[in-house]
């Protein structure tokens, strides 16, 4: 659907104007909007995650460790698909008011593509450079948006979601490959250095509150110094007619699953042309690994 069909509907949650902000500006910050009994269900669920990574070695498709993870200490960058992992994660994504707000933004059918959950560990939880989503994992159109959700209060020393507004309507899209041809999953150093900085904005927020943002928008999140450690829940929805052209790098059991309203019988096709990923067949930890230059 194109934005103007989307705006031509009730909305279910936000007001228009939040809606119109949406789509003028890339992103939205919704403060303290999710209940406080999905904010503890979620938690729990998260420290079971915490717990059962004490007996993991190494990354692999679901655990992705930063280098001085120990049994005794745990330190998660990513648990990618947690909706495979513990059903409060699917049950949040699918009946909560997430599938709601989504509508508002991307029509009354709305379909899940995936999810993760990110960590920035107390005294050194990486940065995110600059980046896009839509070429990890492109769609026939730009509905595909994330939902980031604190799962605790979020300050400005703990790394939170920086976006760029309105560098959804950036074209050409700039590359995700450096000079020689190889993904790096973010802008090159010169081309980040080109961006207007002062013009990006910082989403702090209390626990329960919401970060959502285009698959076009540039983001950014710097490492955690503080004292406190940052989960944030990560889930990603489109339009109903938004088709996936490649494999999901993050695979999971809900992918394509309709949340909201109906399967579309008909795919929306967006003109302009979308940067394609690699080939995801050759492994994908996460994009701490991939911007960290480890390998997957």
């Amino acid at each position: 659907m194109t934005p103007e069909q989307v705006l031509s509907h009730p909305p279910r949650v936000l007001k228009q104007a939040q809606r119109e902000f949406y789509f003028e500006e890339g992103y939205l910050l919704l403060e303290k909007i999710v209940p406080q009994d999905w904010i503890l269900r979620l938690r729990l669920a998260t420290e079971e995650l915490i717990e059962r990574s004490r007996k993991v070695t190494k990354s692999d498709a679901v655990w992705d460790l930063e280098p001085g993870h120990r049994p005794d200490a745990p330190r998660l960058r990513r648990v990618s698909a947690p909706v495979d992992q513990h059903p409060a994660f699917w049950e949040y994504a699918s009946k909560s008011l997430l599938g709601d707000i989504v509508a508002d933004l991307v029509g009354p059918d709305v379909k899940f593509h995936h999810s993760k959950l990110n960590f920035k560990w107390a005294h050194g939880g990486e940065e995110v450079k600059w980046h896009y989503d839509i070429s990890f994992w492109p769609h026939t159109n730009y509905s595909p948006l994330t939902v980031g959700t604190y799962l605790y209060d979020c300050g400005l020393d703990q790394g939170p979601l920086q976006v760029l507004p309105r560098s959804h309507r950036i074209d050409p899209m700039p590359t995700q490959y450096d000079t020689d041809g190889r993904w790096i999953g973010c802008l090159r150093d010169e081309e980040a250095a080109k961006l207007d900085i002062a013009k990006a904005v910082t989403l702090p927020g209390p626990a329960g509150s919401l970060t959502l943002h285009n698959c076009r928008t540039l983001h950014y999140s710097a490492k955690n110094l503080s004292d406190l450690g940052r989960p944030l829940l990560l889930n990603t929805f489109t339009s109903a007619d938004a088709l996936p052209y490649t494999a999901n790098p993050i695979r999971s059991s809900k992918d394509q699953a309709i949340i909201r309203g109906k399967r579309a019988l008909w795919a929306h096709h967006d003109p302009e042309p979308c940067l394609m990923p690699p080939d995801w067949s050759a492994g994908y930890t996460s994009i701490f690994a991939l911007q960290q230059k480890e390998e997957a």
